[in-house]
Parts: C-alpha cells; sequence; structure tokens
C-alpha cells in the first residue's frame, strides 16, 4: 500500500502577532485533558479492519464525519493496536455506529471482558463483510464501509481520512455513548 502519511505542517502554535507568548503557555497535563474530556458525550463505534489473514477492531469514540460531498470520515487509532496495522495493510475499515444494545461489543471490543482477546472479540454479534472485506457489524445503527485515503501522524494516534463506500442504516433502537467513563443509552 501506498504510503498515507500527509507531512507535518504545523510543529508547534501557529504564531500570532495579536497574541503575542502564545506558543510559550503551557499545555494541561494528559491526566487534565483525559478528565475534561469525560464530560463530551461521544457515540460509541467498533472500526474493525480485515487483511488476507486477519482482523482486527476496537471500540471508539474518536470518529468524526468531514464531509458528505465528498463523503468523508475521519477516524483515530492509537498507534499501538493490531487494527492500526492492519487498517494501513489494507488501505480500509469499517465503521460501525453501535446501538444501546450492543453494549456487550463494545465492552467486548474495548478489552473490558476478561479472557477476551484478538479475533475472539468477534465472536460477539453478528459479523460480515462490505466491498472493501473490512467487517461489519449486523445491527448497528449505521456502519460505513471506507476506503483510507490518507493518514496522519499525531503522537500516540494515526487519523485515518476515509471515503465512504458503502453506508447500512436503520431508523429504530436507542443509540449507545459514553461519558464520564460509562456507557449510556439515549433514544433518538
Amino acid at each position: 500500500m501506498t504510503d498515507l502519511t500527509n507531512a507535518v505542517v504545523h510543529q508547534s502554535p501557529v504564531r500570532d502577532v495579536k497574541t503575542p507568548g502564545l506558543a510559550e503557555l503551557p499545555t494541561v497535563t494528559p491526566a487534565e485533558q483525559r478528565n475534561g474530556m469525560r464530560h463530551l458525550a461521544a457515540g460509541v463505534s467498533i472500526i474493525s479492519a480485515a487483511d488476507s489473514e486477519r482482523r482486527a477492531g476496537l471500540t471508539a469514540t474518536a470518529v468524526c464525519s468531514v464531509t458528505t460531498d465528498p463523503p468523508r470520515l475521519v477516524v483515530f487509532v492509537n498507534k499501538n493496536v493490531v487494527a492500526s496495522e492492519i487498517i494501513q495493510q489494507s488501505g480500509a475499515l469499517a465503521v460501525n455506529v453501535l446501538a444501546g444494545d450492543q453494549e456487550e461489543v463494545a465492552r467486548a471490543f474495548a478489552g473490558m471482558v476478561e479472557g477476551v482477546h484478538g479475533d475472539a472479540r468477534f465472536g460477539y454479534g453478528s459479523w460480515g463483510t462490505a466491498v472493501t472485506g473490512a467487517p461489519m457489524l449486523e445491527g448497528t445503527l449505521s456502519s460505513f464501509d471506507c476506503r483510507v485515503i490518507k493518514m496522519f501522524d499525531e503522537s500516540t494516534h494515526h487519523a485515518f481520512l476515509c471515503e465512504v463506500l458503502t453506508v447500512r442504516e436503520r431508523n429504530d433502537g436507542q443509540a449507545l455513548v459514553y461519558l464520564n467513563g460509562a456507557f449510556r443509552k439515549i433514544d433518538q
């Protein structure tokens, strides 16, 4: 696969003559950032990918729509998980937006079910594939089958910019969100 990594545009904050000293201000600690972000409710997704030999997935809240024309999403994946490597190898991934009744799948892919690792996670839920070959979970509120068009290297994570090739959706059920360290269900 072609190297998708973009060049670094800014290594430090943009210097603005209206705000002298901005670049020298200290950042918050990782704990302060993490604790502050706990209050941002986010939809829960399983990011899944497969290559010719393996499949992997992870529970994620760092998914965002970028544009609808062209149809693009951005997905953030920790560099240290197997799924990141498989996404880079295959050039594809699926974003499976979980319904409220899929909390156990979220827990399995988040490593919260004792003794369940790697491919055994796919024993939770019913899985198929779409055009890219990425695993797609049945019964989700929506699932996006995507090809990766760019990869950005950012600290501990890769940001995968993706074009959406297919989407499946349903119009009933509760949404699964993550807020303040817990899964929660909300009505649509």
